[in-house]
């Protein structure tokens, strides 16, 4: 697995990629955006560790570029605990987030989960429904928004819509059982895993985005719904 570390503190990024290393991650590191971008382009990272604050570039424009060409995994890293930072990250399509300072262990065992996650077409998770050929998927479709989980596509009025691997699986999870209500944790044991660990208001967060990216007022949804005290659920297909 490959990995690119980017901060402009020495003494972190030495660290990092001290712990990605002897778990056995080929890394490369950047302390700056500029140098990042050309790095991810040349080499294709699987993860990318990348701080809100750098010089010239700031990560979050960084992340903005990165997913126009790149679906790697993004953990941001914030220096301030203000909920802002971690909104804006978030917002323009990284994964995950940490507050400095913080643990290299951890940040590594949060790496290892999200690589854990299924990728490969035909890797879906148990449960679910399956077409006629018994070997793929069925595509679910819910008015205008169509979920195809063999391809990993999403279409809205038969117009493709860009998500981020993790906003992606959200989605794929509600409509699996469109007429289920999953608490947060259930999302996040379905979609970052059982042994992830973190705030679970960042399954707000990915909501928030992918009702931004499908238009979908949550005042009144056509397609995520919020239940009161509980969650989210897909609407009637």
């Amino acid at each position: 697995m490959r990995a690119l570390v980017v901060d402009d503190e020495p003494s972190l990024v030495r660290a990092v990629v001290g712990y990605l290393e002897r778990d056995g991650f080929d890394v490369q590191s950047a302390s700056d955006g500029e140098h990042a971008l050309r790095i991810a382009r040349q080499d294709n990272p699987d993860v990318v560790v990348l701080d809100l604050m750098l010089p010239g570039i700031d990560g979050v424009e960084v992340c903005r570029v990165l997913r126009t060409f790149s679906d790697a995994y993004v953990i941001m890293l914030t220096a301030r605990a203000d909920e802002i930072d971690k909104l804006i990250g978030l917002a323009v399509g990284a994964d995950d987030y940490l507050t400095k300072p913080f643990s290299p262990r951890e940040l590594v065992a949060r790496i290892r989960t999200m690589l854990r996650r299924p990728r490969a077409a035909g890797s879906a998770p148990r449960g679910y429904p399956i077409t006629d050929g018994g070997s793929e998927p069925a595509v679910r479709r819910f008015g205008a928004l169509t979920v195809d989980p063999q391809a990993r596509e999403i279409q809205l009025e038969a117009i493709e819509v860009p998500l981020t691997r993790t906003e992606f699986d959200i989605l794929d999870t509600l409509s699996e059982r469109p007429r289920q209500a999953f608490t947060r944790a259930q999302l996040i044991d379905r979609v970052w895993g059982a042994d992830w660990f973190g705030d679970e208001h960042l399954v707000d967060i990915h909501i928030g985005n992918v009702r931004r990216k499908l238009d979908d007022d949550p005042q009144d949804p056509r397609y995520i719904l919020t239940v009161r005290s509980i969650g989210y659920r897909m609407g009637p297909g």
